[in-house]
């Protein structure tokens, strides 16, 4: 049928039709807020981070006072990120029983009922800010894993719901995968960063946790922003060595890989809406450029294009809207 007896308009008249034909609905269930842990710091220390406007690194008991004011929001799911004290060459203080992540698990699962999920990576940790082992200037596969492995296990061990390898390191899950399940962690789920860009979108979050690489970049193990083949190989191989949810990050410049991620494996798929898309849309709401809007608009797309599960910077602000 064509006009005038189909009108479209019809379908938008009023708030009321609008809400109930909304094919994309967003909920506080969809959003994972991640969230600094800074080691040295003391209850009632807050930090503010200047490259990413209201957000901030708490010291382990402000963590959790926020964790929980952001609960009786709302708030489901958390993902942890934490500043050590200290750094060395192979990030000791990332797999260390009593590390801030490890105390900051642990003390969420006694005090909240949030779903915990910590990121596995040695960036933050180690003296040279790579994601992996060095050995002559070369960021090595194979020795990074028993690394990774040892990191997940501390976390399972401390209480975490799901580990998520964020490195990119070729058979990192398969490894995290067969640590858990042999020390009966079997349960624990795994979120991989199965498609992580080397992106411009990061350098916020660097700031963030002190993890800017000491020399050169992350190309030789993030993806070339070019590629999107490449991310459905890289999707495939990591549900093979166990991986139960999918990640994609950044999600913004990259939705499409998203929705190709999405239609082509059918399992949980989360999307990090990273720090350089938060700082460069605060920036635009804060200049007058854009309204608060804009944030919601930001995150259906990242829902529209199949995510399930969207980490973001943001959780706050739309847990303050909802």
């Amino acid at each position: 049928m064509e006009f005038p007896v189909t009108r479209m308009r019809r379908l938008r008249k009023n708030s009321q039709i609008r809400d109930i034909l909304r094919e994309t609905k967003l909920s506080a269930e969809d959003l994972i807020y991640p969230i600094f842990i800074k080691e040295e710091l003391k209850k009632g220390q807050v930090e503010s981070i200047d490259t990413m406007p209201g957000e901030k690194r708490y010291s382990l008991e402000d963590m959790v006072d926020e964790a929980k004011i952001l609960e009786d929001k709302g708030l489901k799911s958390i993902l942890l990120f934490g500043v050590p004290r200290q750094k060395d060459e192979v990030g000791s203080s990332a797999y260390d029983p009593q590390g801030i992540v490890q105390k900051s698990i642990k003390i969420l699962k006694e005090e909240t009922d949030l779903v915990v999920m910590s990121d596995v990576c040695l960036c933050q940790y180690t003296t040279q800010g790579h994601c992996g082992i060095l050995e002559n200037e070369e960021i090595v596969n194979d020795e990074t894993l028993e690394y990774l492995s040892q990191i997940a296990l501390t976390h399972a061990e401390a209480g975490a719901d799901v580990v998520a390898p964020s490195d990119m390191m070729d058979g990192r899950v398969e490894s995290i995968r067969e640590i858990l399940d042999v020390n009966g962690f079997d349960d624990v789920l795994i979120m991989s960063y199965a498609a992580k860009y080397a992106s411009a979108f990061y350098a916020p979050f660097r700031d963030a946790v002190c993890s800017a690489p000491c020399f050169g970049d992350r190309k030789t193990y993030q993806m070339d922003p070019s590629n999107s083949q490449e991310a459905i190989r890289e999707a495939e191989l990591d549900l093979i060595e166990g991986a139960d949810i999918l990640m994609v990050k950044p999600a913004l410049p990259y939705l499409d890989i998203i929705k190709k991620i999405k239609d082509e494996f059918k399992v949980p798929t989360a999307a990090y809406n990273v720090s350089g898309e938060y700082s460069m849309l605060k920036a635009g709401i804060e200049a007058g450029y854009l309204s608060e809007d804009s944030i919601w608009e930001a995150l259906l797309s990242i829902k529209r294009a199949g995510a399930d599960l969207i980490i973001t910077h943001f959780a706050g602000d739309f847990l303050q809207k909802l």
